[in-house]
């Protein structure tokens, strides 16, 4: 391995001096580890440089890389840790001095020793192996716990942690040069301990390949029973997963859910697990590979879980409702097993954004469950979900730099216990600001902040709270956070979260360019359903924006996604939005679906002349002895029967019976062979009943004019989209009437 594969791996904004510190760094630990060699005869350096590719590849700082080069200078060289400060700066020198610290615990033992240290190291740690998976044996799950907390106590600055779980990263890929008793010692203690580290910081891909690569050595034998049966190789499965994602993503665009989906392949020592905690041979393990949708509410888990029971098969007895019945811990998903289009079975879960925040870090947390028998530390627990969160944060910041540097002081710094004027107590890292008080409250708080009141006294923004302190923000109506603040010197802001909050908030002031692209993107899908005089101001305050502008900018940034805006469009109560004033009080349902204002029992019928569905504003017409007739209020023969019987119009809304309603789409496409086989498909496939279809061809343009039934406007807005996205389409649109 070459120095130039690491420095082909960082980041873009990684300055020149960044990366020219990273490669004195790696000249440094090569001279400094001169003629030393690892287990397997390689140079010693090599180790060094594995370690900060690991490094790299997770997309830390330039400190934490140089860090990974130089972590076991100090205690295999002749050059100290005062050399190491001196040369490169405090803080590598005390990132070094933290990954020391982590090797030397008593019983974590180094997988790393060069050639003349291993006769030592097996004299010193040697004790009879265990062949199997951890049990209730000599080492017990409690001294296991101590363990792992040992090392992130110690670990005073998460950053020590990842640098030591990547280092050890690379031991365990190349442990198989050790002798066998110290081996399988060191694979013991990385699912012992370093595994569950990794799990618990939320670094899955540290995880999974730590735990494969330990169980290999602990019962190779098993390792390869799966392996072989698993044919697949890993990448291969990865990508059948990324794959299956975007599918979803399109079956769940299609029904206008919104959901974040993520997904993997089940990892070797997993599917072991799962093998003998079920008590299942590998044929009945159906969760080879999972995705999970977030979606936001409960009612959407159920819509989501039936539209992928309707897409593909669900396999007997492996549906499980924890959403209904929670589990003991009060873990909350739905899981289910289908037989994907490959034949292979595929593992969903689905649960709310709600209960996804309580697996992940609240009393149901992914990590405690799968570690069973624990007792409740909450004070632990709450470090390790500030860093499992910090480290998710990474992706607010404005690179990974600020993100790891926030951990050093969020997490295991003193913590400060304030109140809100409530009487609420807010819990913040040591020095905290009242602008970092106010970005914990609200993000919209910490935007307007302006100054701050402590036990009823102005302060300046520069405060450091103290526990105790009552803290009341003074905000301004309007405005955002000053550049200022970002001013460390200023001392304004202290935690990580405050300043990727503030940062993001600058970032995203492109809002002329997101006003017009949302502006136009609804605009055209209005014009695309012919929906007309909606209230866009009213539906802006549906979903909790003060004007129609920031309805735009939310479309235009993607934070609202225009298939909720239809959604509500459909459902909305027409009768609310009805801006006729006829009619009486009191509203009545008839057998049609609808509402009739003034009326019982009216027989209603649609208007063939404008064919309003569920989303139109409607009127009704009373007829001789057919009823009322329901139009939309656009229809081009309203305004003949308003002048000719205004006394005979009636105001009406949309019930809630379901029901089927024509309307009139036309499609315009380039003519080909098996243009209309596809839209034939695409209709049968929603549902869709067509009841009469016209087609014209000129100059190779064909004009197809189709009468169908849906549901309602979400429904046609979905049939319109399936519909562009068939080659050669160039739109697809509902007709106006008239």
């Amino acid at each position: 391995m070459k120095l130039e594969k690491l420095l082909g791996l960082l980041p873009e904004n990684f300055s020149v001096i960044d990366r020219e510190m990273i490669a004195r760094a790696y000249h440094y630990a090569e001279d400094a580890h001169t003629g030393q060699k690892r287990a397997a005869g390689e140079a010693y350096s090599s180790h060094c440089l594995a370690t900060a590719v690991i490094l790299a590849e997770l997309r830390v700082s330039p400190t934490m890389i140089a860090a990974g080069l130089l972590h076991d200078v100090p205690l295999d060289t002749k050059s100290t840790s005062a050399d190491i400060r001196r040369e490169f700066g405090d803080e590598i020198g005390l990132l070094v001095d933290g990954v020391s610290r982590l090797t030397t615990i008593p019983n974590i033992t180094r997988a790393d020793q060069h050639l003349e240290q291993i006769e030592a190291v097996i004299v010193s740690l040697l004790q009879p192996a265990k062949t199997d998976l951890p049990t209730d044996g000599r080492r017990t799950e409690q001294n296991n716990e101590a363990a792992r907390k040992l090392f992130l106590s110690m670990g005073d600055d998460v950053r020590i942690v990842v640098v030591k779980l990547a280092e050890h990263l690379h031991n365990m890929r190349t442990l198989g040069a050790l002798p066998d008793a110290l081996r399988l010692r060191i694979a013991q203690q990385t699912l012992d301990v370093f595994a569950p580290l990794a799990n618990r910081l939320g670094i899955w891909q540290i995880k999974w390949e730590l735990e494969d690569l330990a169980f290999r050595h602990i019962n190779p034998d098993k390792f390869k029973e799966i392996s072989d049966k698993l044919a697949d190789r890993r990448e291969d499965r990865e990508q059948q997963v990324r794959s299956i994602i975007e599918q979803l993503k399109k079956i769940m665009g299609d029904a206008s859910i919104e959901a974040d989906i993520s997904g993997r392949p089940k990892h070797i020592y997993s599917i072991y697990r799962k093998m003998v905690d079920k008590g299942k041979p590998f044929e009945m393990v159906r969760d080879l590979r999972g995705v999970r949708l977030i979606v936001n509410d409960v009612p959407t888990c159920y819509m989501a879980l039936g539209i992928i029971h309707t897409r593909w098969r669900p396999i007997p007895n492996e549906f499980d409702d924890y959403i209904a019945v929670p589990k003991e811990n009060n873990y909350q998903s739905l899981h289910t097993a289908v037989i994907y289009d490959d034949g292979k079975p595929l593992e969903v879960q689905i649960r709310s954004r709600e209960m996804h925040e309580n697996a992940e870090y609240g009393i149901a947390s992914h990590w405690r469950y799968k570690e069973k028998g624990l007792r409740t530390d909450q004070s632990y627990e709450q470090r390790v979900n500030w860093l499992r969160r910090l480290l998710e944060w990474r992706s607010e910041l404005e690179d990974s730099q600020d993100a790891l540097d926030g951990m050093k002081g969020d997490v295991f710094q003193n913590r400060v216990y304030v109140f809100t004027p409530r009487g609420d107590i807010i819990d913040l890292p040591a020095n905290a600001t009242p602008i970092d008080f106010a970005y914990h409250v609200h993000t919209e708080i910490g935007h307007r902040c302006r100054g701050a009141r402590i036990n009823g006294k102005l302060v300046g923004l520069d405060y450091c709270l103290k526990t105790g302190d009552q803290v009341e923000i003074l905000t301004a109506k309007q405005g955002g956070p000053s550049r200022d603040w970002l001013n460390s010197a200023l001392g304004l802001v202290r935690t990580s979260r405050a300043r990727a909050k503030i940062r993001a908030w600058f970032v995203h002031q492109d809002r002329e360019h997101n006003l017009a692209q949302g502006k136009a993107m609804l605009e055209r899908e209005l014009k695309r359903l012919a929906l007309a005089n909606v209230d866009l101001e009213k539906l802006a305050d549906t979903f909790d924006y003060p004007s129609s502008e920031e309805l735009y900018v939310a479309l235009g940034s993607g934070s609202l996604p225009i298939g909720r805006v239809i959604h509500e469009l459909s459902e909305e109560d027409q009768e609310q939005r009805d801006q006729i004033a006829m009619g009486s009080t009191g509203t009545l349902p008839s057998s049609a679906g609808l509402s009739v204002t003034g009326l019982k029992g009216l027989l209603t019928t649609i208007a063939r002349c404008c064919n309003p569905a569920p989303g139109d504003e409607v009127i009704g017409y009373i007829t001789q002895g057919r009823g009322a007739t329901i139009h939309r209020v656009d229809c081009p023969n309203l305004p003949r029967l308003t002048e000719i019987s205004p006394d005979r119009l009636i105001k009406v809304s949309w019930g809630e019976t379901p029901r089927m309603y024509p309307v009139d789409i036309e499609i315009k496409a380039y003519d080909r062979q098996g243009l209309m086989a596809e839209i034939s498909t695409i209709l049968d496939n929603e549902g869709v009943n067509v009841r009469d279809i016209q087609m014209h061809i000129a100059h190779n343009l064909a004009t197809i004019r189709i009468m169908v039934d849906v549901r309602d406007i979400a429904h046609l807005s979905r049939v319109l989209t399936r519909l562009e996205n068939i080659p050669n389409v160039m739109e697809a649109h509902r007709t106006r009437p008239g």
